[in-house]
């Protein structure tokens, strides 16, 4: 791989993960790191659904705190998608594999030793689903998951009814698009055009969001019905979640200060089904991307997170 200056500029770099291709034809993904020389501990950041990794609060962070910071476009999304993609598309969340097993290779080869994984969303579910299938083997130290996409958020008996119809189109007509209730209200909560203080580029993430696909939907819900059953994540798992959702269809001041994407409450309730050892943490005022909140809820966030890390993922100094 050859890293070049990322599109946030210095001292971010990014990389092309090259990939299988699938039956849209040539797939990778992008790992893009800001290094801190000598550092034995990293990070590694994966985004969530119709996003991309612009998150440079978060990475600030870490790296104050002594970490290496890394983060994946996964294939199909931000930095990665290419004209004949169709968005955030893929059948089933074990392809993220091949990613994230080339950026750990990588953060490896740069003389890291330990790894604490980090998720938000669709990207939480991916890397719990993928650290508990490395049970045993070491390869992940600790993980922290900011909003994980646990559970489809609707009623318990509309994602029970809904869920074989939705399995059944996902196996027969996998790039059927299918009505995608994604509120533009809260990307424009976020953004400094807008209602917020962030900047990020709105074609990478767009506030109308991407086509919701049959075949992604039914391997989101297999991803759900794993975690119901149990994971078996054997790293401490620290979970945060806001204390509120809101959910609405206009402006409403509470985007400011609630999940406007997901149930936080199902999220905290799912929480100890990951593994042994689960830190449920629920963020007052926090949005759905925690990171992203208004000062007074990050710095709850950024403050647990370091009293976790200090508890259970110490920093190495020598």
């Amino acid at each position: 791989m050859e890293f070049r200056e990322d599109i946030l500029g210095a001292p971010y770099e990014a990389a092309e993960l090259p990939l299988r291709a699938d039956e849209e034809g040539a797939v990778s993904a992008t790992l893009v790191r800001r290094l801190v020389p000598g550092s034995k501990q990293a990070v590694l950041y994966i985004h969530g659904y119709t996003d991309y990794f612009f998150q440079t609060n978060l990475a600030d962070h870490f790296v104050a705190a002594g970490f290496s910071f890394y983060a994946l476009d996964l294939r199909k999304y931000g930095r990665s998608l290419r004209p004949h993609h169709s968005p955030n598309f893929v059948r089933d969340l074990r392809a993220y594999d091949e990613e994230l097993e080339a950026a750990v290779r990588t953060v490896r080869a740069d003389g890291h030793t330990r790894l604490l994984l980090n998720g938000h969303s669709t990207g939480g579910l991916v890397a719990a689903l993928w650290a508990s299938r490395q049970a045993g083997r070491g390869v992940v130290d600790g993980i922290f998951l900011n909003s994980p996409f646990l559970s489809m958020p609707a009623a318990p008996a509309v994602r029970t009814l809904g869920a074989p119809a939705v399995g059944a189109l996902g196996r027969l007509a996998a790039l059927r698009k299918l009505p995608a209730p994604l509120n533009p209200h809260y990307v424009h909560s976020l953004h400094r055009d807008h209602r917020g203080e962030w900047d990020f580029d709105l074609s990478l993430k767009p506030a109308e969001g991407f086509p919701l696909y049959a075949g992604w939907l039914a391997a989101i819900q297999r991803g759900h019905r794993e975690v119901r059953r149990g994971l078996a994540i054997d790293c401490p798992v620290l979970l945060m979640a806001s204390t509120s959702s809101v959910v609405t269809s206009k402006w409403d001041p509470a985007l400011h200060h609630s999940d406007a994407v997901l149930r936080a409450d199902d999220i905290a309730a799912l929480g100890p089904r990951l593994g042994r050892h689960v830190t449920v943490v629920r963020i007052e005022g926090g949005v759905h991307d925690l990171v992203l909140s208004r000062e007074s809820a990050r710095k709850q966030v950024f403050d647990e997170l370091d009293r976790w890390i200090g508890a259970y993922f110490p920093v190495a100094t020598g």
